[in-house]
């Protein structure tokens, strides 16, 4: 047997939680001295001890605990039970970390008001590319919507390309509009999300991908049921206007997206929790030099090693003239 101090020891808990929980007939002492009062203890009670921890991790009350362990809850139960609260525990840890991200994203915004650099910025004209992509909606147009929505779609696009034998031929391009329809229908400004691989059509060919015009000039192109496309706004003739997306039956759309005519460019450095900063000093020198944004920036993302600390994304914003500076 063991006294109370050693079994407290072994179970990593405190003499003073035994004795509260020997007062509460939780966990009654294998034999208590009746002359001195102390409390010896067995090593088969270390069991009954790990589960009345387990199920105080798990958010029930002692009370709760006495009724789950008086119905002699099994070990397969209780595991069960304790991987349900480790997934909500991570989603928690999750989402806190990307408030986090998001609150020292602002604070890195504030801390550089009034001495941000716009050296880096390049306007420049850039080329159309043909792109594998999926679509999905996200609620804004903010990082902390943006994130949840296009990194499974990154991976999906992955896994679809490598189970068809297509291998990117350039780097990732995510481009956005915004929803309309239903998906618009809160009010939100909800964003459809468009997470792209630049890919050749001779790859395309050869992976047996469906042939149709490319251009957006198809009359009514067939659409991939994954891509989720629903919400999707459509402004023909506008510069720069993505060209419709087209099923290929390999679970991915296609599209040759145009390139913008006018962008103000910059390189933004690190995980794209942070891009606050960034596209705030983007939007400082376009409304210095006499520039209008002429819709959502694009993102091209030139690095992508697993550390996001080493990422390099090239931010592209189209732009016009300002009516005052046009001439």
């Amino acid at each position: 047997m063991f006294t109370i101090g050693d079994f407290a020891q072994y179970g990593r808990v405190s003499a003073r939680m035994l004795r509260h929980y020997d007062a509460i007939g939780l966990l009654r002492p294998a034999r208590t001295d009746p002359v001195s009062g102390y409390r010896f203890y067995e090593a088969a009670q270390l069991a009954r001890l790990n589960r009345i921890l387990a199920l105080k991790d798990l958010g029930f009350s002692l009370q709760q605990v006495g009724a789950i362990l008086a119905e002699e809850v099994s070990a397969e139960e209780l595991r069960g039970m304790l991987r349900l609260r480790r997934a909500e525990l991570e989603a928690t840890m999750t989402a806190a970390g990307a408030r986090l991200a998001q609150v020292e994203a602002r604070l890195r915004t504030i801390e550089s008001e009034g001495r941000m650099s716009a050296d880096d910025v390049v306007v420049k004209r850039t080329d159309t590319v043909l792109l594998a992509e999926l679509s999905g909606i996200a609620a804004s147009y903010g990082p902390e919507d943006i994130s949840p929505v296009i990194t499974p779609l990154y991976a999906e696009l992955c896994r679809l390309l490598n189970a068809a034998g297509v291998a990117p031929a350039g780097p990732g391009l995510a481009y956005y509009e915004d929803a309309t329809g239903e998906a618009a229908a809160d009010g939100g400004g909800a964003v459809v999300v468009h997470a792209g691989l630049v890919v050749t059509s001779e790859a395309l060919a050869r992976a047996g991908a469906a042939q149709s015009d490319q251009d957006g000039s198809a009359g009514h192109p067939v659409r991939s049921g994954q891509s989720g496309h629903l919400g999707q706004s459509s402004r023909p003739g506008t510069p720069g206007t993505p060209g419709t997306p087209v099923a290929t039956g390999l679970g991915f759309d296609v599209v040759t997206l145009p390139g913008l005519e006018c962008a103000a460019t910059v390189v933004h450095r690190g995980p794209m929790s942070r891009i606050l900063p960034t596209a705030q000093n983007l939007a400082h020198w376009i409304d210095a030099n006499g520039y209008r944004s002429a819709g959502y920036a694009r993102e091209l993302y030139l690095e992508c090693p697993p550390d996001q600390e080493k990422w390099v994304t090239e931010i592209q914003e189209p732009v016009e003239r300002s009516a005052s500076d046009a001439r």
